[in-house]
Order: C-alpha cells, then structure tokens, then sequence
C-alpha cells in the first residue's frame, strides 16, 4: 500500500465529490425529476443537459447549478456511464465545486440530483450503491461478512476507494433499534453521502482487527477508525483518525464527526477519474447566466488579441533578421577578392617544396657519381656488323690471351 501522495494532486477544498452506482433501468429519468421537483421548488436556479459526445453515445451528462448557504455559487456535473459486466447498472460521477471552501451544513449535491426519500420522490433506494464493491451502500450499516478472509478482502477493497471516507464502527454489545440504524443519518448534510459505514458485530473485534493489520489501522473496542485510502493523504496518522468510543444510542457522535472533519481537512490525493471529471467540470461547462457568458466572450477576444500580437511581434522580428541577412549578403559581395602576394626572387620555398628539390639534388649526384662505360666509334659498331661479329667490349680477352 502506498504511504505517499507526492505523485498526485490534491482535492481542493471547494470541491465536494462522490461517485456511486444506480442499479435500474433508466437512471437519467430519475435525474430529470428529481432535477426539475428542486427548480420548482427552488432548491437550484437552474439545469441543463448537455448533448452527449458523439463518440459515447451511451455517456449522459447533467448540469446544475444553485446558491448555498444563500449567497454562495456552487455549480455541479453529473455523469453516467452504462457498466459493462458485473456488478451491472449505470456508474454516476457527481462533481460539485462552489466559490470558497466547501461548508459540511451545505446540503449534499447527492439530494439534488437524485431522490432521497420524503414524500413523492419515489426513492427505490437504486442509486446509494457503491460503484466497485458489490452490496456496499451509502445509507445502509453495512455488515462486515463472517467468514475473516471475506471480512478482509472486503476493507482491502473498499481502502482502494479514494471518492468516498470508508468508516468501521465496532459494536461494543448488541444495540437496539435505535443503535441499528446508520450513523451515516446522523452526519451533517455535506457528509452524509460521502461517507460508507461497515458495522462488525461484538464478537467480530479480533477478526476486524486481523483484517485490518494489512492496512496499518485498528479499530478500538466501542469505537470506530477510518480507512486510510491507497495512496494514503501526507501525514496520515491512523491513531489520529480513530475514535475510541461512539455511542450507538440515536445521539450525534459528535466524535467520529471531528474525525471526518480533520481527515477531509488533510490534503488528499485526488484519483485520476476523479481528476478528469474536475477538468470536465470547469472546461466543459455549459450552464451559464448572461453575465458569465458575456465575461467568457471577452477572456477569449483577451486571448486571441495576445496571440495575434504575439504572432505579429513574431513576424516582425523574422522580417528584421531577414532584412540583416540580406544586407550582409550584399555587403559581402560588394568586397573584391585578396590578391595574393607574388612570391620574391630568392625568397625560402615552403618547407615542403624545399625537402622535394634537395630530394632531387640528391638522386642527380648519385647518378653523376657512377661510372659510365666508354661509348663505341661508329666505325667500329658498323663494321662489327658488317662481320657479324660483337663490338669489343669491357669484358673482351685481353689480346695476349686471344687463341693464335
């Protein structure tokens, strides 16, 4: 598991971001309602539903945007994606992002785009799923399995999720009815759907603590710890992120609250997919009032009005260098070739020409210093001849030896 987040960027804190899974036949109706019921009633000041993209004709999109807290602009995007395979349904990706640091007392942009309960809103409870790990849910206590080794691939799972905080309470004895329901319900509203809730009953201490010694955390006994995702925020300290006691009695943990509050303070790693539906988010936005429109207009004649300039400055200065080239060119050709100095009688040959000639000088004494035969008369080779006979030469008899 990974300690560090130096590698990825962090979640802003203007951001409020969760994906699930909608496991019915047609989700993006449930969206329009529910989008169209909180326009009515004033809950948002407007939506949209972008075209999809020609190359994802199964992908939707919806726009919403309203005033938190009265005053505060948040806008939203909502995503889905038909899912291929198991667990079947639509994958949604909801990104909120509001003018300053997200307020917890804000209500969930969850509530917004999808029903949650109340009166004609026709929750059928098909949206609350987690997208990657089957049978977990938002607003249910999730009951850790029996069997140890599920227990344990089911929290090693659920770390690897970085959208959502990842609760384990443990259960010091059997609750009530009161202490049976999701302490998920008791959060403020902008907690409330970012948070998954596993339950280990009283007997299960030793095997949730097992399973949990993988990933470096234990849950007290009576109390609850949060999972550390993979990779785990700088200066993540689990025993600073557990809480020792939560009283499951209907009351506000006002503990586990300080705790979540503290570990979405820290500066989290922001996932990829996550990273890409923020980018999509503020480069694809179309939801806009007049107002904003009319700024947009005017960023992009900015621009455009730098990059003619730049490109203008660029083409001055090439034109310049080209003028300079050209008048060096001129210049150059203006100027006459050097004469080369006549070389003066009696002045030293190169070093090279000087070793050729004494080369020369040499061999010609040699030739002159060997000595030459004496050449014949012409009287003598003519009549040498006429008789056949060979000239004499150096290597005749000497005329005493001659046979008389």
């Amino acid at each position: 598991m990974s300690n560090s987040a130096t590698d990825h960027a962090t979640v802003p804190q203007t951001v409020w971001a969760v994906r699930g899974r909608h496991t019915g036949p047609a989700p993006e109706e449930v969206v329009r309602r529910a989008l169209r019921r909180h326009k009515e009633s004033g809950d948002i000041d407007d939506f949209a539903e972008p075209p999809p993209a020609s190359g994802d004709p199964g992908r939707r999109v919806f726009e919403a945007r309203w005033r938190a807290g009265g005053a505060v602009t948040v806008r939203a995007r909502l995503t889905l994606v038909p899912r291929e395979g198991r667990p079947r349904g639509h994958e949604w990706r909801l990104v909120a992002e509001a003018e300053r640091p997200w307020d917890d007392a804000w209500p969930s942009p969850a509530t917004l785009f999808w029903p949650d309960g109340g009166s004609g809103e026709g929750d059928d409870g098909s949206w609350d799923h987690h997208p990657a790990v089957p049978g977990l849910r938002f607003r249910h206590v999730n009951a850790l399995p029996e069997d140890d080794k599920e227990m344990r691939r089911r929290l090693r799972d659920a770390a690897r999720e970085a959208w959502c905080v990842h609760v384990v309470v443990h259960e010091a004895m059997t609750p009530d009815e009161r202490g049976r329901l999701p302490l998920t319900g008791l959060l403020p509203p902008g907690l409330r759907h970012r948070v998954i809730e596993h339950r280990a009953a009283p007997q299960q201490l030793r095997g949730v603590n097992w399973a949990l010694k993988d990933l470096g955390v234990e849950v007290p006994r009576g109390g609850a710890v949060l999972l550390p995702p993979d990779p785990a925020p700088q200066d993540y300290d689990g025993r600073e992120h557990s809480v020792r006691t939560v009283f499951l009695d209907g009351s506000e943990p006002a503990g586990l609250i300080a705790v979540l509050r503290r570990f979405l303070a820290l500066p989290r790693p922001l996932s990829p997919d996550a990273a890409e539906a923020l980018t999509d988010l503020r480069e694809n936005w179309t939801l806009m009032t007049l107002q904003e429109q009319l700024e947009r207009e005017r960023r992009l004649v900015a621009m455009y009005a730098d990059a003619l300039e730049a490109m203008t400055k660029s083409r001055d200065l090439y034109k310049q260098a080209a003028e300079q080239a050209l008048e060096a060119l001129a210049a150059y050709r203006d100027v006459p070739s050097p004469v080369l100095p006549q070389q003066r009688p009696g002045s030293r040959a190169p070093g090279a020409l000087q070793q050729l000639t004494r080369t020369f000088e040499r061999l010609k004494l040699t030739a002159w210093s060997r000595p030459q035969p004496e050449p014949a008369t012409v009287t003598e080779t003519n009549a040498a001849a006429a008789d056949g006979t060979r000239a004499p030469d150096d290597t005749a008899a000497p005329e005493d030896e001659k046979p008389s």
